[in-house]
């Protein structure tokens, strides 16, 4: 049976009509997977002595042992940004008169069949073959690397069954937010070395082979658990429906004074959280909001004259990273369904006005939850005011009209993760002119004034900007009216 579904996954491929340009993009990305786990493999090979000069060791084991904890609470949240979920292959073989225990463990196994799967082996087997064999024996060090490699495919199903479950709720947010303050605020923060209490954990598969007992039935139950939650749920309606349905159909109340833009608005909010890469920008940009810790917190960029000129970039970042990463695929979200607007009366001003109701909506709410930056300083309040100001005049118009030179078609159910569809070379040139633009005007009254003056200019363009909303805003709206049949003809294309 497995193999009459890896023959159905062939003829899929070559039947389809895009199979060239798969073809090719499958080629690049094995290309790029085996580029990526050659650099995990040397740094493998390496890993011995990275540590005993980085970390200036004269025992890279024990160094080792007491931070392992933090590679698999790594690995765990960039299992829940990379990891794809066997969901959408499942609609294709629910109808076939195949038992359904059959077709959930080929999806389960097929996934286990990834690049990520060989990164522990890859990372730890030379280190362990070079530092764990001399020392403890060649039993030990296959007890110690079975047990971290089990833990590192154990994190596999959990995070299958996981992010099904909890990835579209505020729960799952919540407890991915809460792993990384468990992994690296504890330790910033002087609460406590959640390395030294796992230490003598990962130390005891050295001498004993009951962790890897332990870790195999583990692995074992949290394959039954994603099993299991994936059998009694093979039903469409019930794997893509959202936890939280009052969550996903929530309305901004304040669109609705705004006609069909705040219509629209509403329905592109709904878009977002209804669809998985949209929704994965989302959470980066949540994340993102921390940014400021890197740079506000760290005595280097502390100067004399008051603060870094880094900290105007660092603002302008943070109270504009929703619309800066949304905005540059700014139609390619609706490819699928632009002839409505085109077809709907003033369907296309709603649409764009919409989106721009979004983008204020947002960066506000990004904004206010940069306050708490105050913390360290009047100065950054004042540095967030004026970037958020000239982010709502200046680079919001910027990041739109930019954006609509060649939209591309995308599909919205795939992940944001090295997913390049609707990415062009205008996505990559608009980065340079909005990073850029905040510096053209605050650096020549910053060095020739002061950096409060730089600040204020950036505020009164901003402000200047945001009095002539009117017109900057119907300049992407004739824009798309001019190209509309090209546009649309680009958005039929397959992927």
């Amino acid at each position: 049976m497995v193999l009459q579904f890896i023959k159905l996954e062939i003829l899929k491929s070559m039947r389809s009509t895009a199979f060239a340009k798969s073809a090719l993009v499958a080629i690049f990305l094995a290309f790029l997977a085996v580029v990526l786990l050659s650099y995990v493999f040397l740094l493998g090979l390496v890993l011995k002595q990275v540590i005993e000069k980085g970390f200036e060791s004269t025992d890279a084991y024990a160094t080792l042992s007491g931070v392992l904890i933090y590679f698999f609470l790594f690995e765990f949240m960039y299992r829940y940004f990379v990891q794809k979920l066997p969901v959408i292959e499942l609609e294709r073989f629910l109808h076939l008169p195949i038992k359904k225990s059959t077709i959930i463990h080929f999806l389960l196994g097929r996934s286990f069949v990834s690049p990520m799967t060989l990164i522990a082996p890859l990372l730890f087997v030379p280190f362990a073959i070079q530092e764990v064999v001399p020392r403890f024996g060649t039993s030990a060090a296959w007890s110690w690397i079975l047990c971290i490699m089990l833990t590192s495919w154990s994190l596999h199903w959990l995070m299958l069954w996981f992010k099904q479950k909890f990835e579209d709720s505020v729960t799952g947010i919540g407890v991915v937010f809460l792993i990384l303050l468990l992994g690296a605020g504890s330790n910033y923060l002087g609460w406590f070395n959640l390395g030294d209490i796992m230490k003598p954990v990962f130390d005891w598969s050295l001498t004993s082979f009951i962790p890897v007992l332990v870790m195999f039935l583990v692995f074992l139950g949290l394959h039954r658990l994603a099993y299991t939650y994936y059998y009694n749920n093979a039903y469409l309606e019930d794997l893509t429906q959202d936890e939280d349905v009052r969550f996903v159909n929530q309305e901004f109340g304040i669109f609705n004074r705004f006609g069909l833009a705040g219509e629209l608005a509403n329905l592109e909010w709904k878009l977002i959280i209804r669809h998985k890469k949209s929704r994965t920008y989302l959470m980066l940009a949540g994340f993102f909001l921390l940014y400021g810790l890197i740079f506000y917190a760290n005595p280097q960029y502390s100067t004399e004259e008051g603060f870094s000129h880094m900290f105007v970039f660092v603002g302008s970042f943070i109270t504009g990273i929703f619309m800066l990463q949304y905005g540059q695929l700014f139609l390619s979200w609706n490819s699928a369904n632009f002839d409505f607007f085109l077809q709907k009366r003033d369907g296309v001003e709603g649409l764009i006005k919409g989106k721009y109701l979004l983008f204020i909506a947002t960066s506000c709410l990004c904004f206010l939850l940069s306050v708490p930056y105050v913390f360290f300083g009047w100065d950054i309040l004042l540095i967030h005011i004026a970037t958020f100001l000239f982010n709502m005049g200046v680079i919001m118009h910027m990041v739109i009209y930019l954006s609509l030179w060649k939209p591309k078609p995308m599909d919205l159910n795939k992940g944001a993760m090295f997913n390049y569809e609707g990415v062009g070379i205008a996505q990559f040139l608009m980065i340079i002119p909005m990073f850029l633009a905040p510096y053209v005007v605050y650096l020549p009254f910053a060095l020739l004034v002061n950096q409060y003056v730089g600040l204020l200019a950036l505020g009164i363009i901003g402000i200047a900007g945001i009095l002539a909303f009117p017109y900057l805003s119907n300049l992407p709206v004739q824009r798309v009216l001019n190209n509309r049949y090209e546009i649309s003809s680009s958005f039929r294309q397959e992927l």
